[in-house]
């Protein structure tokens, strides 16, 4: 009976680990995007690229959209260590409103040195943003990190 019930715990005990693992990733999904109103844009200086969308309110049929499409795709998104911050709220005066001063709907893409790599007034899919970032000096160099080969 010993025997029975080891064999058991043992091959139940794997997938356990992958369901915690899948739960770490379910829980990770939603810290990618977040209210702009709760983060100053320096936090995200060197570590992350935040991708700030704009909208004077959340039921603009062009943010449910823009929200839909990042979310399909968030682990592209985080492979190039992007956070989305969402601002819907032109009379809250949030850190990242002040600083872009966006007019109604808008796509920001901030690179990691702060300079700001796209600005689009409409949603821009996870291919277009991800171009803009993959053609950034920083991200070409982290690639070629990545890879081993030391830049010329």
């Amino acid at each position: 009976m010993t025997r029975i019930l080891a064999f058991v715990l043992s091959a139940l005990i794997p997938f356990s680990a992958l369901a915690q693992e899948a739960g770490a990733t379910d829980a990770a999904a939603p810290a990618l995007i977040r209210p702009a109103a709760e983060t100053a844009l320096t936090e995200f200086l060197w570590l992350k690229r935040p991708v700030v969308i704009f909208a004077d309110t959340p039921n603009d049929p062009r943010y449910i959209d823009q929200i839909d499409m990042l979310r399909a795709e968030l682990a592209t998104l985080a492979e190039r260590d992007v956070v989305v911050l969402t601002d819907t709220d032109p009379s809250g005066q949030s850190p990242a409103r002040q600083k872009l001063r966006p007019r109604g709907f808008q796509v920001v893409l901030i690179d990691k040195d702060g300079t700001v790599a796209l600005r689009r007034p409409s949603p821009q899919s996870v291919r277009e943003i991800t171009r803009s970032i993959d053609k950034t000096p920083l991200r070409q160099r982290e690639v070629e990190e990545r890879r081993g080969q030391p830049r010329e």
